[in-house]
């Protein structure tokens, strides 16, 4: 009996444990936010195709996603998206803010539309963010000068109104990436 119950209690104990792992690799907030995106999107090459929530799969194992530690070294974050040049489309949705410890941002040379959101703001880790070359429309949200972190910028090739920089913190904070982060905006056949 006693040999029953060590078992059953070493299987608990192994069962909490890789459940408590699945918590520290993934938050719920962040695999709802890529789901939420990947439905939000038009996807005619499949490449969202391992971003499947029903298998409990990780979504560091998911194709164009990259997990690291960010602040804390024993919980895995979503740190990396390299959707660039897939011919996807369709709008961000906001709950794809909830990404917060995203380094690097790569979604140029698709077709993605609507206005950037604002909540791409709160990303207090993002060092690259690289849009350029696809539909949005609108103006970079402001939100976007309290990213302590970010090093690169580019939006350009979109159907961006960049004329409408206002007040001088803004401005300012926009120039320190260069024109060519901007240019072409909005580009032919917005």
């Amino acid at each position: 009996m006693l040999k029953v119950e060590s078992g059953c209690l070493l299987f608990l104990l192994g069962l909490f444990s890789l459940l408590h792992h699945m918590h520290l690799v993934f938050g719920n907030e962040e695999v709802e936010a890529l789901i939420v995106m990947k439905k939000a999107l038009h996807d005619p090459g499949n490449v969202l195709q391992s971003w499947d929530p029903t298998d409990l799969v990780n979504p560091c194992t998911w194709f164009r996603i990259t997990c690291g530690q960010v602040g804390r070294p024993d919980y895995n974050y979503v740190t990396r998206m390299e959707l660039y040049s897939n011919a996807i489309s369709g709008p961000i949705p906001e709950e794809f803010g909830n990404l917060t410890n995203l380094v690097s941002l790569d979604l140029y040379d698709n077709q993605l539309t609507g206005q950037i959101p604002h909540t791409l703001g709160s990303y207090n880790h993002l060092r690259f963010m690289r849009l350029q070359d696809n539909r949005f429309t609108g103006i970079v949200p402001r939100s976007f000068i309290t990213i302590p972190t970010l090093q690169v910028l580019n939006v350009s090739e979109n159907c961006i109104d960049t004329s409408v920089w206002n007040p001088p913190e803004v401005v300012n904070f926009f120039a320190n990436f260069g024109d060519d982060s901007f240019a072409n905006n909005p580009k032919r056949g917005c």
